[in-house]
């Protein structure tokens, strides 16, 4: 099992920057990395490095990009113009990766139906999701680019349990298109054992590790800030389980990408939070995923 990191963990703390997540990583032993779209950007406006430069670093180092994390917001857009960008964000997504040599994109769901007035049943979010990913999957298979549809755990978000992201994922019916599993997220909604126990392995491409408080499941205060290392005082989740469960039903991304939004970790030095992130994502594999 590979050990993966993504930039949520430390994409706010003091003087930030994605070089150094790619030069920390490698110093601390991650084989890969989910760049954040936002520190990517950031950078990139800054002057502080260019697609080129980054691609050359990843052809010369052992650390790889697992995925671009993410495009958002890609679904129930309402005119043709919505529907339009969103396509054209993907474009410039796949020319991004095919300079990293990155060989996939994470998409989330929209959450802004109450600002939008809009009240899709989840049959209407499914259509639309299945409609989208397939149009996007014939941008994509040119390039030899899969994406991972990642449910969001919060009310609000058009696909926030992990059943309705795999019935999604099976209808697309393509090796392109897969569910990212992130632990948190699972938890927060009360996403169903029953249908991770049941489902096709091979069709989970992502494997987000984190640890949580214990909250009410869809409580407006259970969100992203709530994450903790896992392991750590107070965290409720099932890490055995979780572990178990991939490896029963055939998980094969081979990689645990450690996500963690807590904003005390953010006071952490860029360097204290990569090198704590490597020892707590290696002592998990080491204790719960040999496989």
């Amino acid at each position: 099992m590979k050990l993966g990191f993504n930039e949520a963990n430390d994409r706010f703390c003091k003087n930030h920057s994605v070089m150094m997540d790619l030069e920390l990583c490698e110093k601390y032993g991650f084989d890969c990395i989910d760049i954040q779209s936002e520190c990517l950007n950031r950078d990139l406006e800054a002057g502080k490095i260019t697609l080129e430069e980054m691609g050359a670093w990843f052809q010369s180092h052992h650390l790889k990009m697992l995925s671009y994390n993410a495009l958002c917001f890609f679904n129930m857009k309402q005119t043709q113009e919505e529907k339009d960008a969103v396509m054209a964000e993907l474009d410039e997504i796949i020319r991004r990766c095919n300079i990293l040599g990155c060989k996939m994109i994470v998409v989330v769901p929209s959450k802004d139906m109450k600002e939008r007035g809009l009240t899709p049943t989840r049959k209407e979010i499914r259509e639309d999701a299945v409609a989208v990913l397939k149009e996007m999957v014939k941008k994509c298979e040119p390039h030899g680019i899969r994406l991972s549809l990642e449910f969001c755990g919060e009310p609000s978000m058009t696909i926030n349990r992990f059943e309705d992201a795999y019935a999604i994922v099976e209808e697309v019916n393509s090796p392109l298109v897969g569910v990212t599993l992130d632990q948190y997220h699972f938890y927060a909604m009360g996403s169903g054992w029953d249908t991770l126990e049941k489902a096709d392995g091979k069709k989970i491409f992502v494997w987000h590790l984190n640890g949580t408080e214990d909250m009410p499941c869809g409580a407006y205060y259970n969100n992203d800030e709530k994450r903790l290392w896992p392991g750590a005082e107070g965290d409720c989740l099932p890490h055995a389980r979780y572990a178990d469960t991939l490896k029963k039903i055939g998980f094969d991304g081979d990689c645990c990408t450690i996500e963690i939004f807590r904003p005390a970790y953010y006071e952490m030095s860029q360097e204290e939070n990569v090198k704590k992130s490597a020892e707590v994502t290696r002592a998990h594999v080491a204790k719960y995923a040999q496989f």
